[in-house]
């Protein structure tokens, strides 16, 4: 069991930050919710009907969105693209990723799609990406159904008409919120792959090694 956590640490860190913050995002969010109630003069709301609400939904799957838009786009892009000097790119003069897998269907110990190549081995040798990109698509189906629930909520607190679920998908509302998050994780990734070239973190897999030369590292 102890081999077990220590090979799988960092996923279950990662998974237990994730949950603790998840649940003061939705303990805070909904004090958030039943303050701008009571401003209004409406109902509050329990915890549990909380959780289910369009303002809890369009906050997490709007984050969502951008996270998986962001690792989705950058496990694509760095199929192809290149930064030299940097722990996150391929290296120009080539790199063992690039490496055709057809060249061992024959090998027992390689994975099952391998060995049966054609559609399932197109499938699997792009399947990171696409299933980032799913997240990412399914995110935003998310983002905009709970965001169209939290407009109109906030559209019958002012005495106002709902709209329609496409009126709100066409608004600057919901692409506002997207491009303000989009933005951001491009540019934190810009930064981690620039800052990698030069930078060092002693025992980060996602930095070169720190006494490794610059000739060696292709900065130099």
């Amino acid at each position: 069991m102890r081999r077990k956590l220590r090979d799988n640490s960092l996923s279950l860190v990662m998974l237990g930050i994730f949950l603790v913050l998840i649940v003061f995002q939705s303990l805070s969010g909904w004090r958030v919710s039943n303050a701008d109630a009571v401003e209004h003069h409406q109902l509050t709301q329990s915890y549990w009907r909380y959780v289910r609400s369009g303002h809890f939904a369009e906050a997490v799957f709007e984050n969502w969105e951008s996270e998986f838009l962001q690792m989705g786009a950058y496990v694509a892009f760095t199929a192809f693209l290149i930064q030299r000097g940097s722990p996150e790119s391929k290296k120009p003069e080539g790199d063992p990723s690039d490496a055709d897998p057809r060249q061992a269907a024959n090998d027992p110990n390689a994975p099952w799609p391998v060995r049966r190549g054609g559609l399932a081995l197109t499938i699997y040798e792009h399947s990171l990406a696409s299933a980032l990109l799913l997240l990412f698509l399914l995110s935003f189906v998310g983002h905009a159904l709970g965001g169209h629930a939290e407009y109109n909520q906030e559209q019958l607190m002012h005495g106002e008409p709902p709209v329609s679920l496409w009126s709100f998908v066409t608004s600057a509302q919901l692409w506002f919120q997207s491009f303000q998050n989009w933005q951001s994780e491009f540019f934190a990734v810009f930064a981690l792959a620039v800052l990698g070239v030069f930078l060092r973190q002693r025992g980060s897999p996602e930095s070169k090694p720190v006494a490794a030369p610059h000739s060696q590292t292709g900065t130099g």
